[in-house]
Parts: C-alpha cells; structure tokens; sequence
C-alpha cells in the first residue's frame, strides 16, 4: 500500500526554522517526483516545492525560495524541506504528495498524499 507521511512540524517563532520529513512506505521512493504542499485555515493548497528523480528538477514558490531547500535521501526513502527565516505568513498544514516520475507544482497531477503536519510560526 502507496504511503506518505509528513513529519517534524511544530510551533516555532518568527525567524526560526524547522525541518519536514516525508517518508514513503510501500513504494521505491527513487521513482517518484515529490512535492511539499500547504494550506492554511480558509485557503486553498498551495505548492512550495517540488523535487524530480534524480534531483535534476527543483521548483520553489517565490514566497519561499531562498529560505526553503528540498533535498531527498532515497537510502531513507524520504524527502526532506528544510524551512529558515519563518515568517508567520508560513503558517499553515504542510502535506507531500507524488504525481509519478515528473515533477510538478499542479496539485491537481498528485495521485497520492500525507494525511499532513501542522506548522504555526507565532512569537
């Protein structure tokens, strides 16, 4: 059975940082685009980052490019985004998902998601 699941959220104030883990299980995660998503209370999911394969691929939304990075360790079959100088405007559930092989920020071509993990930046 396909499974994401989102780690390593929390409460951290402005300036901060923390680090999201996305572990697949029950699939080889080296074949697999993956993206880190958001959503905050009364919006819709927005795309952060995206990563392909071979780590060729690296996509950022400009409201996070240059304090997000997106990495992969495909021994530990898990995807990582590591998030500095969080602002309280980052608040929100962070999901992954995989649309297959070609990475892409159009939530709308994932087939499978995390169930999420809260991130609240407040002082």
């Amino acid at each position: 059975q396909v499974q994401l699941v989102e780690s390593g959220g929390g409460l951290v104030q402005p300036g901060g940082s923390l680090r999201l883990s996305c572990a697949a299980s029950g699939f080889t995660l080296d074949h697999y685009a993956i993206g880190w998503f958001r959503q905050a209370p009364g919006k819709g999911r927005e795309a952060v980052s995206s990563i392909g394969t071979s780590d060729d691929i690296i996509n950022y939304a400009d409201s996070v490019r240059g304090r997000f990075t997106i990495s992969r360790d495909n021994a530990k079959n898990t995807v990582y985004l590591q998030m500095n100088s969080l602002k309280p405007e980052d608040t929100a559930v962070y999901y992954c998902g995989t649309p297959g092989p070609i990475a892409t920020m159009d939530p709308l071509k994932y087939d499978y998601w995390g169930q999420g993990t809260q991130v609240t930046v407040s002082s």
